[in-house]
């Protein structure tokens, strides 16, 4: 799985996926018509020029090479920089295998490295599984806001990371590998040359540590020395060592 920053050359992917899983989650509320008005408004031929601006982010899925997903943000601010989460569509045909927590998870640390100080995710009050997803990794519905799409206007919740006091943001991805269930930490996070690595767990308690999850290659084929150096034997993504060896003082 590869994530990356959208280019005017996605844009013919951007409707195709915002187009298929706006039939796959909408239609109970959200007629064709409204539908194709939404793409035409939202990802027109000016939605090229808009990648451009800074204020805007957008981050697109691939997977085996193919458009899988994106994320369309924007910041709003001049001083406390607020991070929103648009639109965040996962085609029907990539759903599970942790392509939306994935993206959710790289969204919100690219927003916090714009310089946002609060991610906010917003969602249409009448799609339960988006609401479900965002409750159900670390957000809190604070408030709602009106929205226009085509000529209707529909509420929408705007969803807050929760206060986690020290335990940190609260998104677990479950995950099987080699035959093994481990649990992917996305909150506690070492950063990389390439991608962060995450705390991965052997249970959901988070009790027992089974190692580190590379956010370049989704592999768990590396290790922590005992400097505090991550290096990923799949793809070479390496976290420098975090402290002196003191035979080196």
């Amino acid at each position: 799985m590869e994530i990356r920053e959208a280019t005017p050359g996605d844009l013919e992917a951007v409707r195709s996926i915002a187009r298929n899983s706006l039939d796959s989650s909408y239609t109970d509320f959200l007629d064709e018509e409204t539908i194709e008005s939404a793409i035409d408004q939202w990802y027109d031929d000016e939605f090229a020029d808009e990648l451009a601006a800074d204020e805007t982010i957008a981050l697109l899925v691939e997977r085996d090479g193919e458009p899988a997903g994106f994320a369309h943000c924007d910041l709003i601010g001049d001083v406390h920089k607020t991070g929103r989460i648009l639109w965040l569509h996962v085609d029907p045909d990539h759903r599970g295998g942790g392509t939306g927590v994935r993206l959710l998870v790289r969204t919100r640390e690219t927003l916090l490295e714009e310089g946002a100080e609060q991610v906010q995710g917003l969602v249409l009050a009448d799609n339960d599984g988006g609401n479900t997803f965002y409750q159900n990794h670390g957000f809190e519905r604070a408030d709602t806001r009106e929205v226009e799409i085509g000529e209707e206007t529909f509420t929408e919740n705007v969803y807050v990371e929760g206060t986690l006091e020290d335990e940190g943001w609260a998104a677990i991805d479950e995950l099987e590998v080699e035959g093994e269930t481990v649990f992917v930490s996305y909150g506690e996070a070492a950063r990389g040359e390439s991608a962060p690595f995450y705390r991965t767990y052997a249970t959901e308690d988070r009790e027992e540590l089974y190692g580190w999850f590379c956010g370049q290659c989704d592999s768990l084929d590396n290790a922590m020395d005992s400097m505090g150096r991550i290096v990923c034997n799949a793809c070479g993504n390496e976290r420098k060592a975090t402290r002196w060896d003191a035979s080196y003082l």
